[in-house]
């Protein structure tokens, strides 16, 4: 399918994987999308700046980058930063179509129903879109689907609107009037209103004025404040809503001094706000932030997983926002056809974007239309144009779920170790970012469906790397289709999944492909180190491990069901070193034990302390806590074992008391990732034995069930 993406200062057209409809999903075939023009103008023009000036403009994301180079080393960090810019992104956020398909656990939308959707990395400029039901409304029957794919806008407006609590009669204030200004002047005229407007542009003045506004003029031709005192009879006025976009300050003091005392000052757009006490304080203004299409948006509870908020107590939800807004157009309420608009294909979406980022008069609107939908046309693989020859005596790799860390880690050491791997597919269930990917690392196609990979007899080795409600059937089903796997921990998040696996082993009585889930931090120098200064240890050891995890909000995927929560998500990893310094020998018993929290903030399994003891004798026990300092490292190892300790400090340093054994250091953290895939080498290719053995690998897993089990119970 045909989809927009912007790189580099220009939007492209691409041809990427069709998405596959999710669980509480509709998939769209589009027949409309709106362009932002303020919004996509301002992103595009972005993306073509020098990187060292997106880092002046966006500071927040250069800590990020400064923490991950401290944690992860400069040049693993580049190649991070520089592939995500490389692989342009996808744009657009207001669409119409037909539904085509509809996902599992979904009320009220069949085949066939014309649906209005919104929402950034969801209504895309693309043909088809996956859609959460709560980004998507019915289309009434008299909207055509042009004006239907404006409901993003709408809703916002809307919000702005709702924010300011009009009442009749009142003189409301719009300041700026792009494609949100005008809307928003309708809304408040269809509201009993007495509507002001003000653009540095006279053609937008003069289109809200033909639209219904009572009074527009241009602010830098006369002071903004003295032209509404002398028109609201030396009062201001009720309220001011800005829909502008300005990074001066100058904009939100002229609404402040624009309003009267105890008005309401909203703010849409996105403005500098350097306030000055002297504006409001006197006036004892009431100053709103009006958050996108309203309530339910950034709530990935209400937004992904589709959990409304009830009618009686949330009245506007931004989905019930977008409904009002196509009701109104569907009354004749709203009219936005007499607006400057202009139309293009998808195929000449470059020109309408060049055509923004042009000098002279910019139109409000701009649509792009689609082909009719064929579903036999639909495909979820894509072949690259450049693909270098397949090689022989090489580990063939599908890789699954083309996120951050896949890209980060194991793609760059898969680089490192050409002579042993080759990239043949990634799959996505994004097929913009499957496709991106694909370029970046050469592989020979790209796919949004998982059973690409698996139906697909060149490949070797699939490479999961997914969220972590996925790991166990995708295993599973990899198994069963005859491909060696790695898996990013957890191994599954479930004991009937991991029991799956064990079955498909016993069945196979020993054999079968290879299966290897991502325990990285064995193979890392500082406990490759400590394990052999503890061979042949005379004595059992106590092995202390202290996590200092670090806080995750409660409404982070990690927290939710796909995530599995953090002591399964995450402490497994310990569970596994556990393991590897016991040489094999049984868990003969967990124990556990977690704070209760007394407030919202934490989960159950955000802080505990587990003990596992082992047939041998060792104790090994894990503080896991999310409640320290960043500041303070991450994780520390010690143990003790035959007159000797050992211990670890964030897999930097390794210093050893005792005997006669050398420690070890390095100036960033060596977690084992390169090593892991390595050794995996080794076996697939040499005959190797396996790098984890599947015991202890379904034993890290229970041992996390168990904790599980006592820390929530």
């Amino acid at each position: 399918m045909k989809q927009v993406l912007i790189q580099a200062g220009r939007a492209v057209v691409e041809e990427v994987p069709a998405p596959l409809v999710g669980s509480g999903n509709i998939l769209v075939a589009v027949s409309h999308s709106c362009v932002s023009v303020g919004t996509e103008s301002a992103g595009l023009h972005m993306s073509g700046m020098p990187l060292y000036r997106r880092a002046l403009k966006q500071p927040e994301n250069v800590k990020r980058v400064l923490d991950m180079m401290r944690d992860q080393g400069v040049k693993r960090t580049l190649d991070r930063v520089m592939g995500k810019l490389a692989g342009g992104s996808a744009t657009g956020y207001s669409a119409a179509g037909v539904v085509v398909e509809v996902g599992d656990e979904v009320e009220g939308f069949s085949v066939g129903d014309r649906v209005a959707c919104a929402g950034a990395g969801v209504a895309n400029h693309a043909e088809l879109i996956d859609v959460p039901v709560n980004l998507a409304v019915k289309v009434p029957d008299s909207v055509n689907m042009e004006m239907a794919s404006t409901v993003t806008l709408g809703a916002i407006a809307m919000q702005g609107v709702r924010r300011a609590a009009p009442t009749l009669g009142e003189t409301i204030v719009v300041l700026g009037l792009g494609i949100l200004g005008q809307i928003t002047a309708q809304l408040l005229k269809a509201s009993g209103c007495r509507v002001l407007g003000s653009d540095l542009d006279a053609t937008r003045v003069r289109a809200a004025l033909d639209a219904g506004m009572d009074e527009g003029f241009d602010p830098g031709a006369e002071d903004f404040a003295d032209r509404v005192m002398h028109l609201t009879d030396g009062f201001g006025a009720d309220a001011v809503i800005v829909t502008a976009a300005s990074s001066s300050d100058q904009l939100i003091s002229d609404a402040m001094r624009a309003t009267r005392k105890k008005g309401r000052v909203v703010l849409v757009g996105d403005v500098g706000l350097d306030l000055k006490r002297s504006d409001f304080y006197q006036k004892e203004l009431d100053f709103f932030i009006s958050t996108s299409y309203g309530p339910g948006r950034y709530d990935p509870v209400y937004e992904e997983g589709g959990r409304d908020y009830p009618m009686p107590y949330v009245r506007w939800t931004e989905n019930r926002n977008m409904e009002s807004y196509l009701s109104l157009i569907d009354s004749g309420s709203m009219d936005l056809s007499r607006l400057s608009i202009q139309r293009y294909p998808v195929d000449r979406a470059g020109d309408a974007y060049a055509e923004l980022k042009a000098d002279g008069d910019k139109p409000l609107l701009v649509f792009l239309s689609y082909p009719e939908h064929d579903s036999k046309a639909v495909s979820r693989r894509v072949v690259m144009s450049t693909t270098p020859a397949a090689r022989s005596g090489v580990i063939r790799v599908g890789l699954v779920g083309a996120g951050g860390f896949a890209q980060g880690v194991h793609l760059p050491n898969m680089i490192k170790l050409k002579e042993r791997y080759q990239l043949r597919a990634v799959m996505s269930r994004t097929g913009a970012n499957a496709k991106s990917v694909a370029k970046q690392y050469e592989a020979a196609y790209c796919a949004s469906a998982y059973d690409e990979i698996l139906n697909d007899p060149d490949i070797d080795l699939v490479m999961i790397t997914t969220r972590h409600d996925l790991h166990g059937g995708m295993v599973l089903q990899a198994l069963q289709a005859g491909k060696h796997v790695f898996v990013e921990k957890p191994l599954a998040i479930s004991p009937a999944e991991v029991d799956a696996i064990e079955s498909f082993y016993t069945s196979h009585q020993g054999g079968g492909p290879v299966l290897m889930t991502g325990y990285n931090r064995r193979f890392a120098p500082a406990i490759v180190r400590a394990r052999e200064v503890l061979e042949g240890s005379s004595t059992p050891l106590i092995l202390n491990y202290r996590m200092n995890a670090g806080f995750i909000p409660r409404e982070h995927w990690v927290h939710q069901a796909e995530g599995g929560g953090r002591n399964i998500g995450e402490a497994c990893h310990i569970y596994d070193l556990f393991n590897y310094f016991s040489w094999g020998s049984e868990v003969e018993g967990v124990n556990a034990r977690g704070i209760i929290p007394s407030g919202r903030q934490w989960g159950r399994n955000d802080n505990f302390v587990a003990m596992v003891h082992y047939r041998n004798g060792n104790i090994c026990t894990l503080t896991y806590t999310a409640m320290g300092a960043k500041s303070h490292p991450k994780e520390k190892m010690d143990i003790y074992a035959d007159g000797k300790v050992v211990s670890m400090d964030d897999y930097k340093q390794l210093d050893v008391s005792g005997g006669r054994y050398k420690g070890w250091h390095a100036s960033a953290m060596q977690k084992g990732q390169f090593e892991e895939l390595a050794l995996l080498a080794n076996c697939l290719l040499d005959g190797q034995e396996w790098p984890i053995s599947l015991a202890d690998q379904l034993s890290a897993a229970r041992i996390s069930f168990a904790v599980e089990h006592q820390i929530t119970e």
